[in-house]
């Protein structure tokens, strides 16, 4: 519950963001993806104070010298240590207000909190690389194709046990 000193943000009206977004490049109207089936269910194998986490994120976050996301409908993703220092972080992206991302990047890529988890024992360990990537993106088919089947690959090779995906 917010105090009288804070203020309740209203959310971000992303869809006209990227509707506009999009058709200011040339595109077609976005559609969104649905999908028609669940997800399966996989619980965990252990409990999460042993288990190893890998991190997902989709805010345009990148390490200061990798290439800046771009904005017409970029399908790629960056690969960050985990060790890295948080100062050292960038965020772009055109579907929200960057501010608060830019004051603190721990609210899309929350590593500070990851490290809390593990130094609490409430977390075994974060796997040694997260991977970001821009949300909105225009071809869901390059993203079932391409993107999704190249992070599941990273994870894999990453023996993770489970994956937090901080969607933006």
């Amino acid at each position: 519950m917010p105090t009288t000193t804070q203020r309740r943000q209203p959310p971000v009206d992303y869809i006209p963001r990227i509707t506009a977004q999009y058709s200011g490049l040339g595109y077609g109207e976005y559609r969104w993806l649905e999908s028609e089936d669940a997800p399966n269910w996989v619980p965990l194998s252990k409990p999460l104070s042993e288990s190893k986490l890998g991190l997902i994120c989709t805010g345009g976050i990148y390490v200061e010298g990798q290439t800046a996301f771009h904005f017409k409908d970029d399908t790629s993703y960056r690969t960050i240590p985990t060790d890295v220092n948080t100062a050292d972080l960038r965020a772009t992206h055109f579907a929200y207000d960057l501010t608060d991302a830019r004051k603190d990047i721990n609210v899309v890529f929350p590593i500070e909190q990851l490290r809390s988890m593990i130094d609490e024992n409430a977390l075994g360990s974060v796997s040694p690389n997260a991977y970001t990537l821009m949300g909105g993106i225009y071809s869901t088919r390059r993203v079932v194709e391409e993107l999704i089947p190249a992070l599941v690959d990273r994870v894999l090779a990453d023996e993770v046990d489970v994956v937090l995906l901080v969607p933006v």
